[in-house]
C-alpha cells in the first residue's frame, strides 16, 4: 500500500520528466501533481498535511496513474481535467469551452487596488471577455451594489460563464451579452474590465501544448498583440461614463503596447507578476487632450 504524499511525490517526478508546462493554477510539478492525485481520490485540496500519510487503496491509486498519464498523454491543462478552477480561493466551473482562468486582475479586484477610482456612482460594471465569467462572478461578489454585464464574442464560452454565474447565485445581478469587442454594448459603464486576446505572433507560435489546448479566439491578438485593443481603445470612451476607468490586462506584452500606444497616460498597477501585467486607463486618458 502506497500513501497519499508518495502518490504525490512520484507523479511530480512522472511531469517533470514528461516535460509538460505549468500556469493553469499551479507553477511546478509538486503542486499540479497534488492537485491532481487529491481531486482524483477526493480529498480536501487545500490540507494536504492532514492526509499525506494516508494510505491509498490498490485501486484508487490507479485511478491516480490514469489521471496523471491523461495529463502527460494529451497536454491539457489540469484544470479541463478536473473541470475546476480557482480564483482568489473562489471555485469556477471551466471546460475546452473557455480559457482557463488565470487573470491578474482578480487580485486587484480582491485587493482593492482599484477602489481608490471607484465611488459610490459606480454601478455598472463590464467584464469584457469575460471567457467563463470568473471576472464577473468576483466583481460581482466584492461590489454589491454593482450590476455586472460579461460579455464575449463566444457563444461557447458564454455557456461555461452562465454556469458559474448560476452556480454562484448571481442570476439576478450579472447579465452575459455576446458581443464582438463592444459592438453589442452600449453601456455608460462607470468600470470595465478586460483581459483580452493579447499574444502576439510570435509567442503564439511558440507556446507550450497546454496553452494550445484553450481557445485561440481568447489567445491570439495579431502581430504585435494589440488587434483587439486598438480597437477597444478606440471605441471604450464612448461607452463609459464621465468618471469611468478601463482596467485591461496585457500579459508580457508591455513593450508592444507602449509602441502601439506612445503618447497615452497609463497607470501601471502592481500585482503578483509585477507591475507590467496590468494597467488602468481613465476615460479622459482616452479621449486624449
Amino acid at each position: 500500500m502506497t500513501t497519499v504524499i508518495e502518490l504525490i511525490e512520484a507523479g511530480a517526478r512522472q511531469l517533470d520528466e514528461a516535460g509538460v508546462a505549468f500556469g493553469h493554477g499551479t507553477a511546478n510539478a509538486f503542486d499540479e501533481a497534488a492537485w491532481l492525485v487529491l481531486w482524483q481520490l477526493r480529498l480536501p485540496l487545500d490540507d494536504l498535511d492532514s492526509v499525506a500519510d494516508k494510505t491509498v487503496a490498490p485501486a484508487d491509486a490507479e485511478r491516480v496513474a490514469s489521471l496523471l498519464k491523461t495529463r502527460i498523454e494529451t497536454r491539457k491543462p489540469a484544470a479541463y481535467l478536473t473541470k475546476e478552477a480557482w480564483l482568489q480561493g473562489v471555485s469556477f466551473y471551466i471546460d475546452e469551452r473557455a480559457i482557463v482562468p488565470r487573470s491578474f486582475i482578480a487580485e486587484l479586484v480582491a485587493d482593492g487596488t482599484i477602489d481608490y477610482w471607484l465611488d459610490d456612482g459606480t454601478r455598472q460594471v463590464l467584464d469584457l471577455c469575460t471567457g467563463n465569467g470568473s471576472l464577473a462572478v468576483l466583481a460581482a461578489m466584492t461590489y454589491p451594489d454593482v450590476h455586472v454585464t460579461g460579455a464575449d464574442i463566444s457563444s461557447d464560452a458564454l455557456e461555461v460563464a452562465a454556469i458559474n454565474v448560476t452556480k454562484h447565485q448571481l442570476d439576478a445581478r450579472i447579465t452575459l451579452v455576446q458581443s464582438d469587442g463592444l459592438a453589442a454594448l452600449p453601456g455608460p459603464y462607470d468600470l470595465i474590465l478586460c483581459n483580452p486576446p493579447y499574444v502576439n505572433a510570435d509567442s503564439m507560435e511558440v507556446l507550450p501544448a497546454e496553452y494550445k489546448a484553450e481557445p485561440r479566439l481568447a489567445l491570439a491578438g495579431g502581430k504585435d498583440g494589440m488587434d483587439f485593443i486598438r480597437t477597444l481603445l478606440a471605441s471604450a470612451p464612448a461607452v463609459m461614463s464621465e468618471r469611468a476607468v478601463l482596467v485591461l490586462e496585457i500579459g508580457n506584452e508591455r513593450e508592444n503596447f507602449e509602441a502601439a500606444f506612445p503618447r497615452l497616460e497609463t497607470i501601471w498597477l502592481e500585482t503578483s507578476a509585477g507591475d507590467d501585467q496590468v494597467l488602468l486607463l481613465t476615460r479622459d486618458a482616452l479621449v486624449g487632450p
